[in-house]
């Protein structure tokens, strides 16, 4: 079920909007404080954000704009929502990062609608794959949920995408380099020994229920491979505290 995240204070509008997504058949997580926004979409990973322009404490645009900067949930559709109507306010919300833009008064069904449509103008859903498996690990790629065996593994968005980046090519070693500017983002600046401590968060969840299959290759990064020998650094050793 494809979950949508609704970033509004009012309650009123809140509510009507849950009642209308649910009867669509879509999850609905309901945020009402702006300055929680980007924390609970980087925790919960929604496939659309309807996103109120007039929040308390910081606007619709700056999260939209806080949301565009961070490389885990950048790509997330966002639908702006707001009782301004004037041209220029408009473009500044599409200028922010916007994807589409509603005033209210609204449509129930026409919001619907472009939700469904920008669902569909996600990343997630130009993926070819929907499943990938590697062993007794399957990786959902709609769903966005990792199992190993019949367990449930619980991920954060970078170790997800840590995962699936291996996965797409068991046996192949990626390099730190190449895992942050593929992970991380181009332009974000991030200590190398960063995937190092993800790479040990996902090793201790997937060792829950199995053997260790990523492989450290010292001094150049890391695999997914069944046969391999781990040559574990001592950092990988430590307990997460």
């Amino acid at each position: 079920m494809s979950l949508v995240m609704v970033i509004e204070d009012e309650e009123a509008i809140s509510m009507l909007l849950s009642y209308n997504l649910e009867k669509e058949g879509f999850e609905v997580a309901v945020v009402a404080n702006g300055m929680n926004a980007v924390s609970e979409i980087e925790r919960l990973m929604p496939s659309v954000i309807i996103l109120d322009w007039m929040l308390p404490e910081i606007s619709g645009v700056e999260i939209c704009k806080l949301i565009r900067s961070k490389p885990d949930i950048k790509n997330i559709p966002v639908i702006m929502l707001t009782a301004k109507s004037q041209e220029e306010d408009k473009i500044k919300g599409l200028g922010a990062g916007a994807d589409d833009y509603v005033t209210k008064p609204f449509s129930v069904p026409e919001l619907m609608a472009r939700v469904k449509t920008n669902m569909r103008r996600a990343p997630l859903f130009e993926e070819k794959e929907k499943i990938i498996t590697f062993e007794d690990i399957s990786m959902d790629l709609v769903e966005r949920k990792v199992k190993r065996g019949e367990n449930y593994l619980h991920l954060s968005p970078t170790e997800f995408r840590l995962l699936k980046m291996l996965l797409k090519e068991p046996g192949k070693v990626f390099s730190r380099e190449v895992l942050l500017k593929s992970v991380w983002g181009e332009n974000i600046y991030v200590e190398s020994r960063t995937v190092d401590v993800h790479i040990r968060r996902l090793r201790k969840s997937l060792n829950q229920y199995g053997p260790d299959y990523i492989r450290t290759v010292r001094a150049n990064g890391y695999a997914i491979d069944k046969n391999a020998l781990v040559e574990n650094d001592s950092a990988d050793l430590e307990e997460d505290e």
